[in-house]
């Protein structure tokens, strides 16, 4: 068998998803269900999420289908029905899909993304879907707050070797851009989407020279545009004594050294003590970018404390989310023909039948209170989920990722200052409308309950 295209193989799945698939094919279930996707309560580390992952999930489900040799591991594993292989093989995502915006703050128990299509088809989507929302969602979330925290300051996806697997450190590139970041080390991120690239030299160039010295001169006159000097190998201030010493005979030459980067060490003292040598040294113009386990916390520490340093490069803490690695998003079926469906398990309770969310903004446009109601309720103010995908087509083109930008850094501008900050605030007021209290009670009665 050859090997699969994880991104894009529907076997990316759980099991259950196939034997459930069965059972449905089996008995003919196949009537229309409403499925929705939301986060049952927030980590206590987070005052919002940020909705993230749309365009790829819209991608992966327009291209939903079985390959052959999918088939056939099917019909090899010795778990399925023989037929089931080929009923799969005419099985392709026809149903709907209404979702909030790509970097739309959002709040536990609001639904951010509903599907309505046949039974098996919704049922075979949540596995891949989750994972797919989800980690986009909790980056975005902290990238998010890195931005609120050092405004101002251009902040740099670094976290490529600490994401786990090769998908995660692509997403995670695709989210912090859409929460605001400036930019990525990852190279695909660049060639695939066109994300800015940023990135200069290891440690273990300079280790690679017998010279500090010539190991900066050596990356100037290789990259005259790009000339940022990795200062900290052995001793910070020293490099940045030899990045001044050299910065006259590069100028000679027409190149003018960029900056310089710190990456270990108390950021903030080192920060001042290297401005003041490239001040002194007639490098006014230079800039400081610092790395090294930072996360919104030390951004913020740093930046409250007027370190002068001009950009930061945010790694492990941005792609493995460290103090909230996972979110309780679930993805829960509220309809099937019609008749509305509720989970009732102790702490999982989930609100029956189909929903809409209603958000009320003040003058200034800053959020005041959200409403789940049922779809066809109406409220004076914004719903927040549209429709995007109709028997499994797109209804319009994604909007460029500079765009998404743009919008999530609106947003952004609209969160009180409680809920932009760092610090855990009272939660954002999210009602429940009678209309879909009525219908719980309702479907609880009709279940015994």
């Amino acid at each position: 068998m050859k090997p699969l295209d994880p991104a894009s193989s529907p076997l990316l799945t759980d099991l259950y998803q196939l034997t459930m698939l069965q059972a449905y094919a089996a008995r003919n279930m196949s009537g229309s269900a409403v499925f929705e996707l939301f986060v049952r309560k927030l980590p206590a580390t987070r005052n919002f999420l940020l909705a993230t992952g749309l365009g790829t999930l819209l991608d992966w489900l327009e291209g939903l289908r079985f390959s052959e040799a999918e088939l056939d591991w099917v019909r090899r594993c010795g778990l399925f029905d023989t037929g089931f292989a080929d009923w799969l093989g005419g099985l392709r995502f026809e149903g709907d899909v209404d979702a909030l915006e790509e970097g739309t703050p959002f709040f536990a128990d609001e639904p951010l993304l509903r599907v309505t299509a046949p039974l098996p088809q919704a049922q075979l989507i949540e596995s891949r879907l989750v994972n797919i929302v989800h980690y986009q969602t909790m980056v975005a979330s902290k990238a998010a707050r890195c931005v609120l925290a050092a405004p101002g300051k251009r902040l740099i996806d670094f976290g490529l070797r600490r994401a786990h697997g090769a998908d995660a450190g692509l997403a995670a590139a695709r989210a912090a851009w859409i929460a605001g970041f400036d930019g990525t080390a990852t190279a695909l991120a660049g060639a695939a989407m066109d994300i800015p690239v940023f990135g200069t030299m290891a440690h273990s160039f300079v280790q690679a020279h017998a010279d500090e010295s010539q190991a900066f001169e050596t990356f100037a006159e290789v990259f005259p545009g790009n000339a940022v000097m990795l200062i900290d190998t052995y001793d910070t201030e020293a490099g940045a004594r030899k990045v001044v010493a050299l910065a006259q005979r590069l100028r000679e030459r027409g190149i003018a050294v960029r900056g310089v980067r710190l990456d270990s060490g108390d950021l903030d003292a080192l920060s001042r003590s290297v401005r003041a040598i490239l001040d002194a040294g007639g490098l006014r113009e230079a800039i400081l970018f610092a790395s090294g386990n930072l996360d919104e916390h030390r951004l913020q520490a740093l930046v409250s404390a007027g370190a002068p340093i001009d950009a930061f490069g945010i790694g492990t803490a941005l792609t493995t989310v460290g103090d909230a690695p996972s979110l309780d998003m679930v993805y829960k079926l509220q309809q099937y023909e019609g008749r509305p469906s509720r989970k009732r398990s102790a702490g999982k309770a989930t609100w029956p039948g189909p929903k809409q969310v209603w958000r009320w903004t003040d003058a200034q446009g800053r959020l005041l209170r959200d409403e789940v109601t049922l779809v066809h309720e109406r409220r004076d103010a914004q719903p927040l989920l549209s429709a995007v995908m109709r028997a499994g087509r797109r209804l319009r083109a994604d909007p460029p990722l500079e765009a998404i930008r743009a919008r999530t850094r609106e947003q952004l501008q609209r969160l009180p200052a409680p809920l932009a900050g760092l610090a855990p605030a009272a939660a954002h007021p999210v009602l429940i409308s009678d209309e879909v209290r009525a219908l719980a009670d309702r479907v609880d009665r009709e279940h015994g309950g």
